[in-house]
């Protein structure tokens, strides 16, 4: 155990300082590290590469009369990430949370030297952070978070503040760059991208992992967490409609009760898997899909499914989520339902294209996914943060061979 500045520090990572021009990435995210390898996940273990980074999780609590702490790893698989967890008392009343989280994070910034940037996913995490001073300021706006379930009262205001601060602000999508546009005046839209290499694994015959190799075909099947965007009630009248058929549904549940998911004997949960298992998941299914309610909740999203699945080479079946059919609704490869009926002409119709990948539906798809690579995101990313610190983006390339890849 280490202590800086009277706080306990249970470490098991080298201290940030890397040298004194070294640039520093202070990541603020409402998303654990090891939960589902998303947008910060992507983005973050690029910048790694480049400069320290520091991944900022959301408290938790521990027993009321243990002292707070930072709990410290190095990630797996990235060794510039490093991971940092306050453990605070339970029953902390908020002012008592929010002083020492901001104790809490100056003793770890207590050995940064360099260049600051603070990135932010969460604006809840301003109250404790908002003495700091960085270089630059960055808002990565990849939700809509007041609209989400258990959304606290005062987001929006800490939201206002948070566009205030910043000195850039990005958007995981094209509705919520509509949204952002007119409260700031530096904001670039980077809708979700995707690992092509890694998804494009699933267009092999992959070995089945064990608990779905015995389930009968047609597989339909979706991975992602099953939350309050999750249409449930859509997904149990599909099946009920289909009972030969396997709906294959791979992801933690999370903000709802599994008491509230339909229960059939051909819809099958297998729970959260790591990133690295999606690709067996998904050669063994041969329709994905995306029943995403129609509510508060999705009305911005820029779900980073959908270019994963067709990079898997799988038709798309979704509801009508407003960035989905405004960036993919004209695709052959992905098609758009709203009622229990309308999905399962849907899923015909993909089931189909899925047994003829040769038609052509597929190498449409390719052609769009080229250029939506996180790489390329990163890279444009960097290049906008560089010209604000006033240095040469590492590994700087011309931008003409940056924008053509």
């Amino acid at each position: 155990m280490l202590t800086r500045v009277g706080v306990p520090v249970d470490s098991e990572a080298e201290p940030s300082a890397r040298g004194s021009q070294s640039i520093t990435l202070l990541c603020f995210s409402h998303l654990r590290w090891d939960f589902v390898f998303q947008r910060p996940q992507h983005l973050m273990s690029r910048f790694a590469r480049d400069m320290s980074v520091i991944y900022w999780e959301e408290p938790i609590e521990i027993g009321a009369k243990e002292t707070a702490f930072l709990q410290v790893r190095q990630a797996e698989d990235f060794p510039n990430v490093r991971v940092v967890v306050p453990h605070l008392p339970a029953g902390m009343p908020e002012d008592a949370r929010e002083a020492a989280l901001s104790r809490l994070l100056d003793a770890h910034l207590a050995t940064v030297k360099g260049p600051l940037v603070a990135w932010y996913y969460t604006p809840m995490m301003l109250p404790f952070s908002r003495h700091v001073t960085p270089d630059v300021t960055v808002f990565d706006a990849m939700d809509e978070l007041s609209k989400f379930k258990f959304a606290p009262t005062h987001l929006l205001s800490l939201e206002q503040e948070l566009l205030d601060r910043s000195d850039i602000v990005f958007t995981g999508g094209s509705s919520l760059y509509e949204a952002k546009k007119g409260r700031h005046d530096n904001v670039h839209c980077f809708p979700s991208s995707v690992d092509r290499a890694h998804f494009a694994k699933a267009r092999s015959r992959l070995f089945d992992p064990a608990d779905q190799e015995d389930l009968p075909r047609p597989r339909l099947g979706f991975y992602g967490v099953l939350d309050e965007r999750f249409d449930a009630d859509l997904l149990g009248q599909v099946a009920a409609l289909r009972p030969n058929w396997s709906f294959v549904m791979v992801g933690p549940v999370v903000k709802i009760s599994e008491e509230d998911l339909p229960h059939r004997s051909n819809i099958h949960y297998l729970g959260g898997k790591k990133y690295e298992e999606l690709p067996c998941y998904l050669s063994g299914w041969d329709v994905a899909l995306m029943p995403f309610a129609m509510n508060e909740s999705t009305q911005f999203i820029s779900p980073t499914k959908t270019p994963e699945y067709l990079a898997g080479g799988k038709p798309v079946v979704s509801t009508p989520i407003k960035d989905v059919v405004r960036h993919y609704g004209e695709l052959e490869g992905v098609h758009i339902a709203s009622t229990a009926e309308d999905f399962v002409v849907a899923c015909e119709k993909a089931l189909e294209q899925s047994r003829h990948p040769e038609s052509g539906w597929l190498a449409e798809a390719d052609l769009m996914l080229a250029a939506a690579s996180w790489d390329t995101t990163f890279a444009r990313m960097s290049g906008f943060i560089s010209e604000l610190l006033g240095v040469a983006p590492a590994g700087a390339k011309p931008a003409m061979l940056v924008a053509a890849e």
